[in-house]
C-alpha cells in the first residue's frame, strides 16, 4: 500500500566518513562462562560477510558486515551518525574504488559507526581511510495518517518497499522474528533511538533456540515487543517497535546482535507479520541467495 508521508518536505543532505580500522585495545573479550577469547570484531573492511548471512556463522564479536565508517571529528560524527539512515545511498569518493555505489545497512551506537554496503569487487579495491560520502536522506519522515507512529533511521524509498498493509486502523509490517522484551540488552537506557542500536542478549541459547532466533540474518526486520523506543529505549507493556539487525553476535553477556529501530508504536497500531522474506537485502537487491 501506498501510505502518504511527508516525504516531499525531507532534506537531503551530504555527510561523511572515513573507513576505519579494527581496534581492540583490550585483546581479550570475556565469554559469559569466563572463557577469555581473542576475536575479529568492530569496524574494518570485512570480506564476504553480507547483508543476509545468518549472525551466528562467524568467529566474531559485534562483527559488521561490509564497510565500518566512522568521521575523526565529533562533531561531525554526530552528524554522520544521526542524519545516515539505513537504504540511503553511499559513494566511494576517494582511492581506487571511486566511484562505488553502496547502501546504508546500519547505525552502531556506542562505537558510533555507520555500516554500509558494497559488492564485493568494489571492497577488493578499498583501502583503510578512504573517504565515503553518504545521501543522508529519511529522518523528519512522518506517516499523516498514523501519528501514533514513529519513523525513523529508514530512507524513505526504502521504507515504501517494506510491503506494509493495513488492516482495521493498524499497519501490520512484515518482520522475520518477533523479539520478547527481556532479550533486549546493551543500549537499553539511551536518550534517542535516532542513532545506533540496541541488543538481543543471546547469553541464554536455549532461549534463542526456542524462540527460533537462531537463524537471524544481517538485514533482518524485527519486532521487539513491549518495547518503547520514542524517545529513547525502555521496557513498555504494549508498545512496539521495529528495528533492522545491524551487526552480529556478540560473546559477551548483555549483548548479542543490534538492532536500529525504524518503527516504535506505544498505542497498538503497530503490528508485525512473519514473513522470511523481510530481509532489507531483498528489498534493496543486494544479495540473490537469501
Amino acid at each position: 500500500m501506498n501510505l502518504r508521508t511527508n516525504k516531499q518536505r525531507l532534506v537531503k543532505q551530504a555527510v561523511v566518513g572515513n573507513i576505519r580500522q579494527p581496534y581492540n585495545g583490550n585483546p581479550y573479550y570475556i565469554k559469559s562462562d569466563g572463557q577469555a577469547v581473542v576475536l575479529p570484531a568492530l569496524a574494518g573492511i570485512t570480506y564476504e560477510v553480507e547483508v543476509g548471512d545468518c549472525v551466528f556463522d562467524y568467529e566474531a564479536d559485534h562483527l559488521e558486515p561490509g564497510v565500518t565508517l566512522k568521521n575523526d571529528k565529533n562533531n561531525d560524527n554526530d552528524g554522520l551518525n544521526l542524519l545516515s539512515c539505513i537504504g540511503n545511498e553511499a559513494t566511494v569518493v576517494t582511492g581506487e574504488a571511486k566511484g562505488a555505489k553502496g547502501y546504508v545497512t546500519g547505525k552502531h551506537g556506542g562505537c558510533e559507526h555507520i555500516i554500509v554496503y558494497f559488492k564485493q569487487e568494489d571492497l577488493e579495491k578499498m583501502s583503510i581511510y578512504d573517504t565515503i560520502q553518504i545521501k543522508s536522506y529519511g529522518q523528519g519522515i512522518q506517516l499523516l495518517d498514523y501519528k501514533d507512529i514513529m519513523v525513523m533511521n529508514i530512507d524513505p524509498n526504502l521504507f515504501e518497499k517494506l510491503c506494509i498493509k493495513e488492516e482495521n486502523g493498524s499497519l501490520i509490517v512484515p518482520v522475520t522474528h518477533k523479539i520478547p522484551a527481556y532479550l533486549m540488552g546493551s543500549g537499553i537506557g539511551a536518550n534517542t533511538s535516532h542513532r545506533g542500536d540496541y541488543d538481543i542478549t543471546t547469553t541464554d541459547k536455549n532461549a534463542i533456540k526456542e524462540l527460533g532466533l537462531d537463524n537471524l540474518r544481517f538485514g533482518d526486520i524485527v519486532l521487539l515487543e513491549d518495547s518503547d523506543n520514542s524517545y529513547g529505549r525502555a521496557y513498555n507493556k504494549g508498545c512496539v517497535s521495529i528495528g533492522v539487525v545491524i551487526h552480529g553476535e556478540c560473546v559477551r553477556m548483555g549483548h548479542g546482535p543490534g538492532v536500529t529501530t525504524i518503527m516504535t508504536c506505544k498505542t497498538g497500531k503497530l503490528k508485525g507479520e512473519i514473513s522470511k522474506n523481510a530481509n532489507i537485502a531483498n528489498y534493496l537487491n543486494i544479495k540473490n541467495s537469501i
